[in-house]
Formats: structure tokens, C-alpha cells, sequence
């Protein structure tokens, strides 16, 4: 199809508001062959009809009208979104330096005397609807880039994720916590847990500060590194058949300054921290800390350890009950529970474990979810 036989772009439409019906008939006469036309003879009733016409897309409007003037009009048109970027022309025989100012204060583009001058009347409509024109087409491109943009982000988050999670596998992998049945299931269960935790304490008053949505989502995603460190242990410790002696301890402790240091490595490349770095450094570094004081590596206590590593603590240690290792088989969910309540204000934060019981059949669901295949009801938390 050539451009001579393509369809014309429909006509732009535009609203007529004048009180006097000889103006409206002249104006609608001058504007016909170019323009749709629509007609009000009152300020009320234009901003019904501008309301009621969603391809409309210029207005010329009269001041003196009787009740609502077109200032008014004018004033109530650009207060409602559905009609606020339609351009304004006021035309007016009112025509003082005050008046045109009081036109453009109220959101006119416009203003224009009477009598109406055609050529002028044509060159300030097409000038107007030529600006909207190129307004819309702006407004489209950049709605085109916010969505690009945005696809570009979620694809870069998720390939973050999907590293993340790479990385933490091989070092489960290491620990004997990652077989090929499994596939990581620790690490979503345990990024489960801590969403989980996070959402049921998001409203306690001494945790509703920093769990915020945009913190419980971060905390989810930082979770799955809570054991980077331990790539910087050798295999004969991390694989090890039963209870490590006190060397093989002292070493074993040594993953939680791995994994920080791991990741003030990454704070540096880049130049600064951010919230999921520091909460991934939190957690690595100090979710072996305990409520009373006893853990590692810096025996804090109490409010000293960080709230996401307190979170962690009881997710970490959940799950390591309820999963075979090279050392032990899995507990039940039930023999857990046991065990974990013997912690409350000594291993763990006393509101975050009451927490954790108030949603045990929530872990209990996780676990059997994202269960580790070989392990059968017993890996399960059943």
C-alpha cells in the first residue's frame, strides 16, 4: 500500500464551552473541516463531557459564564486526573494583562481574545495539539523504557538470585548438606523460614522497625549465604563422622570470619555496602551467636546480635535437626520442638523462638515442601 491510499489518522477532537450559542456556532463552523467538535454551554456541563470523552484532546472555554466560570472550570478540569492534561485555551473579550495571567495561574496554555481572530484562532490550536501530540509520544516512550528497564532488572535479579544460590550450593555440597537428590533444598528451606519468622515479627515492637517489606525480602535472599565461609574449611572437618574434637572446633568456628571477610571483599570491590550485603554479612559472621553469651566467634549477647542473624539462628538450627548429616540421622519435627525449646533465653532470643512456636506447623509445611528426597519422612519434619 502506498502512502496516498494509507487511511488518514483520525481527526483530533475538541470541546466547544461557551455560553452564547452564536459562538458556539461560529467556532464549531471554523473548526469542522479540521476537528471533531463538541459542544457545552456551561462550565458543568463541559466537565461532565470532558469526563465522559476519553480521546479528547483540546478544550476552548469562555470565562464569563453565568454560575461556574470557565476560571472555575478551568480550575475543577486540571483537579481531576482523568481530564488534568487536557490543554486549556481560554477565549474571552476580557482581555487585561490580569486576566490572562488569572487564565494561565488556573493551568490554561492559552488565552485568547475576542473577537476571534481564524488564523490565529488555527495557529494556536495546531501549535497545542502539536505539543500534546509530542507530550503523549514522550509519555509512551518512556512507559516503553520503564518497562524494559523493569524486565531488565527482574532478569538481573533473578541471575543474581541464581548465583547466589550456585554458590552457596557448592559450599552445602562441601558440608555433605547437598546430594544429587536434593539439589540445595537446605537453602530454600532455610530462606523460607527466615521470610516466615521475619513476617510473623514484622508487627512485635522490637522488631517492627527493621523488618520492613523491602528488609524481610532482602533477608530471604541473603539467607541462603549464612555459611559462605565454610568454602575455607578443609574437607576432613566440615565431612567429619561424629563429634569434633576441641581443635577441630576451634577451627571449624573459624567459617563465620570467612564469610564475613568473604563478603567486606565483595563491600569492596563495589565501593560501599548495601542493605543485602550487610544483611548477608550479619548473618554469616554472627548466627552462631546465642542469647546468653556462649556462642561464637564474639560471645555477643542479647540485643548485640544482630536481629537477622537472630532470626537465623533459629531457622539454621530448625533445619539441622530435622536433616540427616554425615553425623547424625534427621529428628522429627516433634523431637525438634523438644530440643529448640530447651533453648529459649539461652541459645536463642527468647520472642523469636515463641515466634518460631506460634508457626511450627508453617516450618513443619516448608520442611516437608522442599524436603531432601533420600531422607523420606524423616527429612520431612514428619
Amino acid at each position: 500500500m502506498n502512502a496516498a491510499s494509507q487511511p488518514k489518522p483520525d481527526k483530533p477532537t475538541i470541546l466547544i464551552v461557551d455560553d452564547t450559542p452564536d459562538n458556539i456556532m461560529l467556532l464549531s463552523r471554523l473548526l469542522k473541516d479540521k476537528y471533531h467538535t463538541k459542544v457545552a454551554n456551561n462550565g458543568t456541563t463541559a466537565l461532565q463531557v470532558a469526563s465522559a470523552t476519553p480521546d479528547l484532546d483540546l478544550i476552548l472555554l469562555d470565562v464569563m459564564m453565568p454560575g461556574m466560570d470557565g476560571y472555575e472550570t478551568c480550575r475543577q478540569l486540571k483537579a481531576n486526573p482523568a481530564t488534568s492534561d487536557i490543554p486549556v485555551i481560554f477565549l474571552t473579550a476580557k482581555n487585561q494583562i490580569e486576566d490572562e495571567a488569572m487564565g494561565l495561574s488556573v493551568g490554561a496554555v492559552d488565552y485568547l481574545g475576542k473577537p476571534i481572530s481564524p488564523p490565529i484562532l488555527f495557529a494556536r490550536v495546531n501549535t497545542h495539539l502539536t505539543l500534546r501530540s509530542a507530550r503523549k509520544l514522550l509519555q509512551e516512550h518512556n512507559q516503553n523504557l520503564e518497562r524494559i528497564v523493569q524486565q531488565r532488572t527482574a532478569q538481573l535479579l533473578l541471575m543474581q538470585e541464581a548465583l547466589i544460590l550456585a554458590m552457596a550450593s557448592m559450599v552445602e555440597t562441601r558440608d555433605g548438606k547437598v546430594h544429587e537428590n536434593n539439589g540445595g533444598n537446605h537453602l530454600r528451606r532455610t530462606q523460607h523460614y527466615m521470610r516466615a519468622l521475619a513476617l510473623k515479627l514484622r508487627t512485635h515492637p522490637r522488631f517492627a522497625a527493621c523488618l520492613s517489606d523491602e528488609n524481610i525480602d532482602l533477608l530471604y535472599k541473603s539467607a541462603p549465604l549464612c555459611d559462605i565461609g565454610k568454602v575455607g574449611l578443609p574437607d576432613h572437618i566440615l565431612q567429619k563422622r561424629g563429634k569434633l574434637d576441641p581443635e577441630e572446633f576451634e577451627i571449624m568456628k573459624l567459617h563465620a570470619a570467612y564469610g564475613r571477610d568473604t563478603i567486606m571483599l565483595a563491600e569492596k570491590h563495589l565501593g560501599g555496602s548495601n542493605s543485602f550485603l550487610m544483611f548477608a554479612r550479619e548473618i554469616s559472621y554472627s548466627h552462631q551467636e546465642k542469647w546468653d553469651g556462649s556462642g561464637y566467634p564474639e560471645s555477643l549477647s542479647g540485643e548485640e546480635i544482630p536481629v537477622s542473624a537472630r532470626l537465623m539462628a533459629v531457622a539454621d538450627v530448625y533445619d539441622a535437626l530435622i536433616s540427616r548429616r554425615v553425623y547424625k540421622p534427621p529428628f522429627s519435627h516433634a523431637q525438634s520442638l523438644e530440643i529448640m525449646r530447651q533453648g529459649r533465653g539461652t541459645h536463642f532470643d527468647p520472642d523469636v523462638l515463641d515466634a518460631f512456636f506460634a508457626i511450627e506447623e508453617e516450618f513443619a509445611r516448608i520442611a516437608q515442601e522442599y524436603r531432601d528426597t533420600e531422607e523420606g519422612e524423616g527429612g520431612s519434619g514428619a
